[in-house]
């Protein structure tokens, strides 16, 4: 951590994280998680996970970071996928095979229009 010497100093290093946190929650950009716990993986998270992955690299697609998560605690909708878009809240799926992937990529982070079929209420 910086050391505060000054009000400036302080000035300064609020602006560099409120910068950060703009980045993260700025329009357009998106978060994917992916639930990786054992029931997960069980389930076929690898497949999901890499149909994802392969999807983004495949359309050159830029502004989305995918991360893994252990057991979100729904093992019976498993594989669950969580995506975050800029600040709206965040919406969970489950059931979620390579081709609902695919779907969640196109229609609703790259469409804005959110796959109703595979939501899991919260």
């Amino acid at each position: 951590m910086p050391t505060v010497k000054s009000l400036e100093d302080l000035k300064r290093i609020r602006e560099e994280a409120l910068a950060k946190r703009k980045v993260k929650t700025e329009e357009g950009k998106a978060q994917i998680i992916v639930g990786m716990g054992t029931c997960g993986i069980a389930a076929g998270a690898r497949d999901t996970m890499k149909a994802i992955l392969e999807t983004i690299e495949g359309e050159s697609l830029s502004g989305i970071t995918v991360s893994q998560t252990g057991c979100i605690g729904l093992c019976e909708k498993e594989p669950i996928v969580q995506v975050v878009v800029g600040d709206q809240p965040k919406v969970t799926y489950g059931k979620v095979t390579g081709d609902v992937a695919r779907q969640i990529l196109k229609d609703h982070v790259l469409g804005g229009k959110i796959v109703e079929d595979h939501v899991i209420p919260v």
